[in-house]
Order: C-alpha cells, then sequence, then structure tokens
C-alpha cells in the first residue's frame, strides 16, 4: 500500500476544499487553488480530514493515490502558509533587480535578461553591500514556483570551478580542483 496515499491530509481552519466534476479546490487565506483528479482515485473529506482512496492494487492506481495525496496536500499548505524559495547570485557584477513583476538580471552576457514573472508569485530583491544579490520568490503554487525558479536558475547554473553562478541559498555546490601541477 502506497505509505504517502494512506496518510491523512489535515485541514487547517480557514481553508475549504471542494470537489466538483473531478476538480478538487482549494480556498484560503493565501489564494485559491485546484487540481484535477482522475475518475479513478476518490477524495473524501470529513470532520477536517481529507482522505485519498484507490479502487484496486493496479500499478496505475497505486502510483495516482500517492500523487493526488501528495498534491493536495501541497496545495492545503499552499493556501495555509505559502511557499518561499531564495535564489542567491554568486560572481562579480551579477545583479537582480525587480520593477513589479519584471525581473532584470545582469548575469555578464552582453544584454541584461528580462524576465516577465506571473502574478502568483511575489518577488524581492535584496541587494547590500559585500553580500550576494539575493532573489526572493513566494507563492502559494508550489509547482509553479519550482518552475520559475528552475528557469531563473537556467541562465547562469552554478559552475563547480569557482563556484559562480545562480544557486539556492543553503545548496551546496561540489567543488572541483581544476588544473594540477604536472610535477
Amino acid at each position: 500500500m502506497s505509505r504517502i496515499g494512506k496518510l491523512p491530509v489535515q485541514i487547517p481552519a480557514g481553508v475549504s476544499i471542494t470537489q466538483k466534476d473531478g476538480v478538487v479546490t482549494v480556498k484560503g487565506p493565501k489564494g485559491e487553488l485546484s487540481q484535477t483528479v482522475n475518475p479513478d482515485i476518490k477524495v473524501n473529506i470529513n470532520d477536517g480530514v481529507l482522505t485519498v482512496e484507490r479502487p484496486t492494487d493496479e500499478r496505475n492506481h497505486r502510483a495516482l493515490h500517492g500523487l493526488y495525496r501528495a498534491l493536495i496536500n501541497n496545495m492545503v499548505v499552499g493556501v495555509s502558509n505559502g511557499y518561499k524559495k531564495e535564489l542567491e547570485l554568486i560572481g562579480v557584477g551579477y545583479r537582480a533587480s525587480n520593477t513589479g513583476q519584471l525581473l532584470e538580471l545582469s548575469l555578464g552576457y552582453t544584454h541584461n535578461i528580462f524576465l516577465e514573472l506571473p502574478a502568483e508569485i511575489k518577488i524581492e530583491t535584496k541587494s547590500e553591500r559585500n553580500k550576494s544579490p539575493l532573489i526572493i520568490l513566494e507563492s502559494a503554487d508550489k509547482q509553479l514556483l519550482g518552475q520559475v525558479c528552475a528557469k531563473i536558475r537556467s541562465f547562469r547554473k552554478p559552475e563547480p570551478y569557482k563556484g559562480k553562478g545562480i544557486k539556492f541559498v543553503g545548496e551546496v555546490i561540489r567543488r572541483k580542483s581544476g588544473k594540477s601541477a604536472a610535477k
């Protein structure tokens, strides 16, 4: 049996979940999210607890059981607490600034990179003296937030020799030694 799928999802105060025509909608103080659910998977809501059940032990049903429970749990956590990711720019002359939802990155290329972020994501950039610039992203949608972070990171991935690039705060980059002396 799926260990993740069996776990019940606790519904915190201020969060409401509705199910209609195979779509689960979660509303909370941070926003509203919805997810279509496979018709084979049953979602039950009683007494502030949501459970996900599957009809058989087929391989496909077992996979969907844990998947939909995890997606619904991510939506519940997102609309109640929200998700936050911090990206750090490591490198001389690397800068980040934003005007509204437009992120401007200066990453050592000939031109600056402009990225228009979705309205569901709140962005903040910090640049302090003698510290690496930070990009702070917040959203209720974990999937969208991760996708936007991956896109920003893809502009200049951290490289293993000098450690320059865009990395998550707290991420450890495995460093390589580079050329070694031939003697």
